[in-house]
């Protein structure tokens, strides 16, 4: 039973985090999701789970689910925030490769953090809301998702942007 566990947390990381790839590559996310991180501070992890979790598992997020995740993926969003910051800070105007080499290993660590929150996400037990059913207006109800997480922010452009770009991935998923 462990083993058939861990297959299927391993599984659903998986799929969150090629659900995140392919929406990140699409035009117009990269800016949104930093704009809405930045700006808003908003996680980027979250933003992507409520639509994952929406589009691609078909489950809503209500506050109480949306609380555990928060709470299941901060001590991880804590540390990838201090990677971030330590990976962003300019580097002197003739980099040096030590500094050059260390600021790959620090971007490397944040992408691993980045994975790793995925994956407690994914496996947390917001991740399937006990008497929650399937629906199959995955889109509506990612968006509402987003929506939730989002507050004030959902009616922002680039939430906007996060919704489209979601709607194009499943119409191409689709074909």
């Amino acid at each position: 039973m462990a083993d058939d566990a861990k297959v299927a947390s391993a599984a659903a990381g998986a799929a969150f985090w090629r659900f995140s790839l392919a929406l990140y590559a699409r035009p117009g996310v990269a800016p949104a999701l930093l704009m809405l991180q930045d700006r808003a501070g908003r996680d980027v992890n979250l933003i992507l789970y409520a639509l994952w979790l929406g589009a691609g598992c078909g489950r809503p997020l209500d506050r109480t689910a949306l609380g555990r995740a928060e709470a299941a993926v901060a001590p991880l969003a804590g540390i990838v925030a201090e990677l971030r910051g330590l990976r962003r800070r300019r580097l002197p105007a003739a980099p040096d490769p030590l500094l050059q080499a260390l600021q790959k290993r620090i971007a490397a660590l944040e992408l691993a953090g980045e994975r790793g929150a995925q994956e407690c996400l994914a496996t947390s037990d917001a991740a399937a809301p006990a008497g929650v059913r399937e629906t199959n207006d995955r889109l509506a109800l990612a968006a509402a998702n987003l929506d939730l997480y989002l507050g004030g922010e959902a009616g922002s452009p680039e939430a906007a942007v996060l919704r489209a770009a979601l709607a194009g991935l499943m119409r191409q998923s689709e074909n």
